[in-house]
């Protein structure tokens, strides 16, 4: 079984639920009600002195984690905070083993050096799974940085239902067997619709429904487990660990296409979910009212002209000379949904995640096109449409950022 993290000023709580001192939200306080009208009630939570503790712990790590290693002078100065409250929690940090001392700073200012302090990589370690493919669940050991230090697939063999759940606890098994460092949590990426609580709603392909995954992957390994849709995952793997010098508010779109289409949306830095966690599903927009039947039961949907398994087989019943106008057609597809999206949210950047073979070339120019060609020149000459890999990392990393931002804080 996994070892659980035990810092320092953990307190029990359910499975799955984050420790307070290592999370960047806040414990529930006692509610207060507010007259905000007179008609209108406005509930609003009292601030407890431990909800201001949780909050700074936060800042500090976020101030590390995103601008490296600094002097607990810098880090006041970065966080806003004073210097005693700084130096209290590194200290406490210091003992959790989440951060340390890294040396003198070697820079030429008068006076005696400063003591540099960072986040340990290897304070923590993460299990990331990516249950998005339809061969196999596959997954990783991260750190705190998204270094990959391990990894395991196994094969689902057409499994569903409990048969699947099986595979993701063996997959969380062979995992935890790569690593002796201490886990922060599991992270899993899912297909379907997940709420809050880590409850699989729906995931049609898997045969999970109201499937309370995190609660029972949590009693499994004995460790905090967090579960969001794999798509969502997607697009918080970019935002977190795309690129080196990212703009925290900024706006993307991330496609993922593997057995189905799923849509991860980040606007103004923020994951976007919706009221019923189904933002982003744009899988199920017909684009062909007279098309094949789509596995929810209505005609001409998008994941019937572009989920992989079935543009793969399009593309093998035709000659060789015919395989472009197919990868085409399904790019114009994709283009036609897209383009409403990006020019209502004004996006600049949407990101295509899948197999190569299918999605960099003829199908990501054709979106692109379309795209351009169906909205106004403001908005389409702007945009960015651009290829991320075949998706393997992306789903994993960013299970690892949602572990990360709910268990120390760090998004």
């Amino acid at each position: 079984m996994p070892r659980a993290a035990a810092p320092r000023a953990a307190a029990p709580r359910a499975a799955g639920a984050a420790p307070a001192a290592l999370s960047g939200a806040a414990p529930a306080a006692p509610a207060v009600a507010e007259r905000a009208s007179s008609t209108v009630l406005r509930v609003t939570a009292k601030s407890l002195p431990q909800h201001t503790r949780a909050r700074n712990r936060s800042l500090v790590l976020q101030t590390l984690w995103h601008q490296g290693s600094m002097s607990r002078a810098d880090l006041a100065r970065e966080s806003g905070l004073t210097r005693p409250t700084v130096s209290g929690i590194v200290q406490e940090l210091a003992d959790d083993g989440v951060v340390a001392e890294l040396g003198l700073r070697g820079d030429s200012r008068v006076g005696k050096p400063a003591t540099l302090v960072g986040i340990r990589p290897d304070s923590f370690h993460i299990l990331a799974l990516d249950l998005s493919s339809a061969e196999r669940f596959s997954g990783a050991v991260v750190d705190v940085r998204g270094e990959v230090v391990g990894r395991a697939s196994v094969d689902i063999d057409g499994a569903t239902g409990e048969g699947a759940v099986a595979l993701a606890e063996r997959l969380v098994d062979e995992l935890s067997s790569l690593t002796t460092t201490r886990l922060l949590g599991v992270g899993v990426g899912t297909p379907g619709i997940v709420d809050h609580q880590g409850v699989v709603r729906t995931a049609v392909h898997l045969g999970w429904w109201d499937l309370p995954l995190a609660a029972r992957l949590s009693a499994h390994t004995g460790v905090p487990v967090h579960v969001g849709n794999d798509a969502n995952l997607a697009a918080l793997g970019v935002h977190t660990f795309g690129d080196a010098e990212r703009d925290p508010s900024r706006s993307l779109m991330v496609i993922t296409i593997e057995h189905g289409v799923g849509v991860g949306l980040i606007v103004g830095g923020a994951l976007v979910e919706g009221d019923r966690f189904s933002a982003g599903e744009i899988g199920h927009v017909t684009v062909d009212e007279a098309g094949d039947v789509c596995a929810c039961g209505r005609r001409g949907c998008l994941e019937v002209s572009l989920a992989a398994p079935g543009l793969s087989a399009r593309l093998l019943a035709v000659d060789p000379g015919s395989r472009g106008a197919v990868l085409h057609a399904a790019g114009r597809d994709l283009g036609f949904v897209l383009a409403p999206v990006v020019s209502a949210l004004g996006l600049d950047e949407v990101v295509l995640s899948g197999p190569r073979e299918l999605l960099d070339g003829v199908l990501l120019r054709a979106a692109l096109d379309t795209v351009r060609a169906r909205t106004l020149a403001a908005v389409g000459q702007g945009l960015v449409l651009r290829y991320a890999g075949d998706g393997r990392d992306l789903a994993v990393l960013g299970a690892a950022s949602l572990v990360l931002s709910a268990e120390l804080g760090v998004s």
